[in-house]
């Protein structure tokens, strides 16, 4: 299962555990901060703070894995609109989706393919039916969709209230808004 963003922790875990699959994620700009919190002024600690994010699940944020076969890479964060957790101006998603590129290139290819997901919270640059400058995407995504061809890009922060985007493609990419919730095949 994939979430892109902007889903209560709790709710996650609960999918986690009812349904008792993997979750992979990558966090939205209305989640919390996901750094650890800083435990240092604490004169003995007795035991590990909590891992922030819903347990259980694995934040693939600025990651690429390897899971069951699949090549998947996660950039969580929107547009930078106020002050909060996860918002990027689009030089800073700039920099986080060159850090990606380089773990990508690093890996060997296989089947003819280095990625096969990339999981977004933001859309590609003109995707998406953007109302306001919040939502207009990041133009770094849409350059690793090109550069990397991946099989699906799945994403999330463009809420189409009431209805269902339907898919669209970049090349041989599907691009899916996964608002508010998808079945995909591959």
């Amino acid at each position: 299962m994939l979430s892109c963003g902007d889903l209560p922790y709790d709710y996650l875990e609960y999918l986690v555990s009812r349904l008792d699959v993997p979750l992979l994620y990558v966090p939205g700009n209305h989640d919390s901060s996901l750094q650890a919190p800083d435990m240092s002024w604490m004169p003995l600690r007795s035991e590990l703070p909590p891992m922030p994010g819903p347990q259980g699940c694995d934040n693939i944020d600025g990651r690429v894995v390897e899971f069951r076969g699949l090549r998947i890479a996660g950039l969580g964060g929107s547009l930078r609109y106020k002050e909060g957790p996860n918002q990027y101006s689009q030089a800073q998603m700039g920099w986080r989706a060159l850090k990606i590129e380089f773990r990508i290139r690093l890996k060997r290819v296989r089947a003819g393919r280095k990625l096969d997901i990339l999981v977004t919270h933001a859309p590609p640059f003109g995707l998406a039916e953007a109302k306001d400058a919040a939502h207009v995407g990041f133009v770094s995504i849409l350059r690793l969709v090109q550069k990397f061809k991946p099989l699906l890009l799945v994403h999330g922060h463009v809420h189409p209230y009431g209805r269902t985007l339907p898919e669209r493609r970049v090349r041989e990419t599907r691009v899916v808004n996964a608002i508010p919730f998808r079945v995909i095949d591959l």
